[in-house]
């Protein structure tokens, strides 16, 4: 017997989140990795495509973003590292980083995202490090490299993130 629209199983609603990693308005302060802001990112993380994909926040600032991903469980039909995985690392971090610059009371949205992939991957581990490119009021620019454990590159990526006021109920 088919199934009805009204007996698909329906995705739960999703879960939001206000980006309150870094507080301090202090460029200076907000320019290193501490263990609360880690922490920050790897509890925001829970539950979403971030822990699904297995990828881990090894370093983070407003200025540069470091996270690891397997390849194992990430891959497209021929074994190798599926290209809209390299994407949601490169965005994940790009994210994070322009919401650290935005600052309390701010968002990050993210409206454009490139990429170029260079090499496959077909297993281990892969590194996306994300490099502020261009940030002001409104919009922050990183460029996120993700190679695998050779240190070869197999990804370059451009996120552009809209930053905002928050509006209360995003």
């Amino acid at each position: 017997m088919p199934l009805s629209v009204e007996d698909a199983p329906r995705p739960e609603p999703a879960r939001r989140h206000t980006i309150a990693i870094m507080t301090d308005t202090d460029p200076e302060k907000r320019a290193g990795t501490s263990t609360s802001d880690l922490e920050a990112a790897r509890t925001m993380a829970a539950g979403t495509l971030m822990e699904r994909m297995g990828i881990e926040v090894t370093e983070i600032s407003a200025q540069r973003l470091v996270a690891t991903m397997p390849v194992a469980g990430n891959t497209q039909p021929y074994g190798l590292l599926h290209g809209g995985a390299s994407v949601v690392l490169a965005e994940s971090l790009g994210s994070f980083g322009a919401a650290l610059h935005s600052g309390p009371g701010r968002i990050a949205v993210g409206v454009d995202i490139n990429a170029t992939h260079h090499r496959a991957a077909r297993s281990g581990v892969v590194t996306g490090v994300a490099t502020l490119i261009t940030a002001g009021r409104t919009l922050a620019c990183y460029e996120v490299v993700v190679s695998d454990e050779d240190g070869r590159r197999c990804c370059t990526a451009r996120i552009t993130c809209l930053l905002r006021d928050a509006v209360p109920g995003d």
